[in-house]
């Protein structure tokens, strides 16, 4: 008979779970958690709020509240968020509370009420199934309670359902005295802007006309185009129609995209410059495992290199990333984050540290971008016969080119950082159009215009829009009327992005090719008399 205590279970491995690694976190990320300003007294104690500033995770206990240093019962604390709500004790590894990125706890406390205005001792320690315990520790006051000045009406939990914006129509109205005829008006439901807008409350209705077709000879637009422009300037869509009736009889125009990246550029402070060079060296070591963690929370993004740029004793780091048929901004924000809070958990003599130094120059033209490339770098060229150009331009090639020699120099005077001369209009339109970031024109809207006269004495002219930033899918571009017009482009959608690119940059060749003859032939002002007068 066998001996009972001493027999072996045969256990299969595969039923044994293993166990998650935990994410480490900086001080400098764990400060940040709770919300400074959120302490204030309720009718049966006292509430504050912690945000998850690191990724996706769940609550699995509650092991501490302190309050000046009294401890707070466990059955006396709730945490809650999006109305739902439940005691500390009932929080355990089965029994798990979301921690959403991003998205603030409320901790209600029942205890004495605080005395206000001045600072109290809050201490929180609670377990994560991601990060293990956090010991929290902060200061805060009650702020006294101020006059409860007008809202907007929201209800965080259906802001997006008729009833609250039929409030909001009415708040409107009454607070402005103005009635809303036309922007209540819209044929799509409201729940399809979630993620766009906050507070929804009707729409601004653009005017729309569509220009060409144009014939585009790209590397992924391969055809004719009819292309949607949403505008206010009369002129405009006539002036974009005529440069692409010019391409046209050249055979078209060819497009090449050269480069495509999307940047984040978060910024570290250490003791020193001599500290400083070796947090950089430091950087280039462990390349692979910062990418590692980058895309680790994407199925897009992926971190193609890092550039350093160091100043005094500043380290400012360029994460370049492929992002798919996305524009990227947030999806290379998050990666860069949990990139950082790994340098930061491993890398220790970091004094400060901030997510964006204005390095990326999101949503601003600079150099830097000129330079490096930020979105899609892409480049239009065409050769217009002489005889086209002076029969239908009013203008021949060696008058443009000298036009653009002379306004180089205007240029150069002025400070732009673009010699082109309006790429703006057709990236404004097209972007009104298909659902694109309209701020982004900031930095895209920057275009390097070559021309020259040929050997046969045809005009050779090309712009290059270093940081064109566009997408066909994610953001604006899902909203009903902006898809339709990727539609109408063959653009809606994954794998469209470089077609809808070298479209963009095709427009933005036609709008230049119409404004240079225009203004070198003198038929500029009179063209705007004739078109642009709404008076």
């Amino acid at each position: 008979m066998r001996n009972q205590t001493t027999e072996h279970k045969v256990i299969s491995l595969s039923s044994v779970p293993e166990p998650k690694k935990q994410v480490a976190i900086s001080p400098l990320i764990l400060n940040k958690i709770y919300s400074k300003g959120s302490l204030k007294n309720l009718g049966e104690g006292v509430s504050f709020c912690i945000k998850n500033q690191i990724s996706e995770a769940m609550l699995t206990g509650v092991v501490e509240v302190t309050i000046n240093g009294k401890g707070v019962p466990l059955h006396d604390i709730f945490i809650g968020t999006n109305g739902s709500q439940r005691k500390a004790t009932d929080i355990n590894l089965e029994n798990a509370f979301p921690f959403p990125f991003g998205e603030d706890i409320e901790i209600h406390a029942r205890a004495e009420a605080l005395s206000k205005n001045q600072e109290h001792q809050i201490n929180l320690s609670v377990e994560t199934e991601q990060f293990g315990v956090l010991d929290l520790a902060a200061t805060d006051c009650v702020v006294e309670t101020r006059e409860e000045h007008l809202r907007i009406p929201c209800n965080k939990l259906a802001n997006y359902e008729p009833e609250i914006i039929a409030r909001r129509q009415d708040f409107i109205e009454e607070f402005s005295g103005t009635t809303l005829n036309h922007v209540k008006q819209h044929s799509f439901d409201a729940t399809l802007t979630q993620g766009n807008i906050e507070n929804f409350t009707g729409v601004a209705q653009i005017p729309i006309g569509f220009a060409g077709p144009i014939k585009v000879n790209g590397e992924y637009a391969k055809g004719e185009f009819i292309i949607p422009l949403c505008t206010i300037e009369g002129s405009l869509v006539a002036s974009y129609n005529r440069g692409m009736k010019i391409l046209n009889m050249c055979g078209g125009i060819r497009t090449t995209i050269l480069e495509d990246k999307m940047q984040r550029a978060p910024v570290f402070v250490l003791e020193s410059s001599r500290e400083a060079r070796d947090f950089a060296r430091w950087i280039d070591k462990h390349i692979d495992e910062i990418r590692e963690q980058a895309e680790a929370n994407s199925k897009v993004a992926k971190l193609l290199d890092i550039e350093k740029y160091l100043v005094s004793k500043i380290v400012h780091l360029r994460f370049n990333y492929s992002t798919g048929d996305a524009a990227g901004q947030n999806m290379v924000s998050l990666a860069t984050f949990v990139a950082c809070n790994w340098i930061l958990a491993q890398y220790k003599g970091i004094k400060h540290f901030y997510m964006d130094g204005n390095m990326s120059t999101d949503k601003k033209c600079s150099q830097i971008n000129t330079l490096k490339t930020r979105g899609k770098r892409v480049v239009g060229e065409v050769t217009i016969p002489r005889d086209i150009l002076i029969q239908h331009m009013r203008v021949d090639p060696e008058t443009l080119v000298y036009h653009s020699k002379v306004a180089d120099l205007g240029a150069f005077m002025a400070g732009s950082s673009s010699n082109g001369l309006h790429a703006a209009n057709a990236l404004a339109a097209l972007f009104l159009a298909t659902g694109q970031d309209v701020a982004n024109i900031a930095e895209a809207s920057t275009g390097l215009l070559f021309t020259e006269v040929t050997p046969d004495g045809d005009l050779y002219g090309s712009i290059t829009l270093p940081s064109l930033i566009v997408a066909t899918y994610g953001g604006g571009t899902a909203l009903p009327t902006q898809r339709e017009c990727l539609e109408v482009l063959g653009c809606y959608g994954q794998g469209k992005v470089n077609k809808f690119t070298e479209i963009v940059a095709a427009v933005v060749v036609a709008g230049e090719l119409s404004l240079a003859a225009a203004i070198s032939s003198l038929d500029w002002v009179t063209s705007h008399e004739r078109l642009g007068k709404n008076r």
